[in-house]
């Protein structure tokens, strides 16, 4: 039987002997990340079955009422508008229009930011110059008046089209991510690692595609989430200024005819602030996550969210000294940055890669 040993510094376990239940990849269990995630599968499951849920028609009217919208009640959880129109169901409907819109144009603006920033940062010369142009004009371009003029070539008389309205949102949302992803490139194309893969004559394509994305998952992630929480905010925006069906519901519909009808001077809160609070919770939960990416994807924060009582198990101390940067033993375990005390901090100039 062969026995491997692995030198290493004093005190720090060898990752050879690494007990493998300490090796597995661990989920972030911050208490943001879990009510984040948990926040976003409810508002999921709401666009799936949101429809099917909603106790009535969303568009049915009764006037008993001479125009006065109801509280609620025990027939209507969320009250009714001025002509008896179900909150509660207009609120489940109109989920999934906007669910919808936000991530299809999130999705696709992060396609454009990783093709464009990627292809200018690592290629340079004139590609550089036309893309970097490009995006710049892009980040110019005033992106309401710009969507109000696509949009108003939709029509509001026919059914709203939320995959074209998407795209649009996608073509004036992508720049911010192409931006921060060419210079993060422009920083990484001269490192030893992939010089030696292009002088051993590997392509572009997979040089690009196995030395430099994988360093770059952090930026599109975060870029990603941020795109979709720009894209709810516009959709809604968009809805409430009137340039789509008004009968098309969604959480933006709803808070333009609260708007239409005075609920806010009327003090018919039931009207406008379920949607609004709707819109500030599917924010707030993928701000939410954007934080648990960046602890499971960043060993340097891995120690973010831990529990007083579970960062002194792990021998971290909740104090963190203004600059330095707190690193978990496991963190460590495997790096030759590792020293006889993991537990340490370890200044952000010590650590480069």
């Amino acid at each position: 039987m062969t026995t491997v040993t692995s030198v290493g510094a004093p005190g720090v376990p060898s990752p050879a002997i690494i007990p493998a239940a300490r090796r597995r990849i661990r989920l972030p269990h911050s208490a943001k990340v879990i009510t984040g995630a948990a926040l976003l599968a409810i508002f999921v499951l709401l666009a799936i079955f949101g429809s099917t849920l909603s106790p009535y028609d969303p568009n049915a009217i009764a006037t008993a009422t001479n125009g006065v919208p109801q509280p609620p009640s025990a027939a209507h959880l969320l009250g009714t508008t001025n002509i008896q129109q179900d909150v509660l169901s207009q609120l489940l409907t109109g989920t999934r229009p906007i669910m919808l819109v936000a991530f299809l144009a999130g999705a696709v603006a992060i396609v454009l930011a990783v093709l464009i920033g990627v292809a200018a940062g690592y290629f340079g010369g004139l590609v550089d110059e036309l893309l970097s142009m490009l995006i710049n004009v892009s980040l110019v371009l005033p992106a309401l008046p710009l969507l109000i003029v696509l949009t108003g070539f939709l029509g509001t008389s026919s059914s709203a089209n939320d995959p074209l309205i998407a795209l649009i949102i996608a073509v004036t949302g992508w720049a911010w991510g192409a931006r921060v992803l060419r210079v993060q490139v422009l920083s990484m194309r001269n490192r030893d690692v992939v010089e030696s893969a292009r002088l051993i004559g590997e392509r572009p394509w997979r040089i690009i595609g196995f030395e430099i994305m994988p360093s770059l998952i952090p930026i599109i992630a975060s870029s990603f989430l941020f795109t979709v929480i720009y894209a709810i905010g516009t959709y809604a925006s968009i809805a409430y200024l009137g340039l789509i069906n008004a009968s098309h519901w969604s959480w933006g519909t709803m808070l333009f005819w609260a708007q239409n009808k005075d609920a806010v001077q009327s003090g018919w809160w039931w009207w406008f602030v379920p949607p609004g609070l709707a819109i500030a919770l599917l924010g707030m939960a993928l701000a939410l996550l954007n934080f648990g990416i960046d602890e499971f994807i960043n060993p340097r924060l891995r120690a973010a969210g831990l529990s007083r009582k579970a960062a002194c198990g792990a021998g971290l101390s909740r104090r963190f000294r203004l600059g330095l940067t707190p690193v978990t033993a496991q963190a460590l375990e495997g790096n030759d940055l590792a020293d006889t005390k993991p537990d340490r901090a370890i200044p952000d100039t010590e650590i480069s890669r």
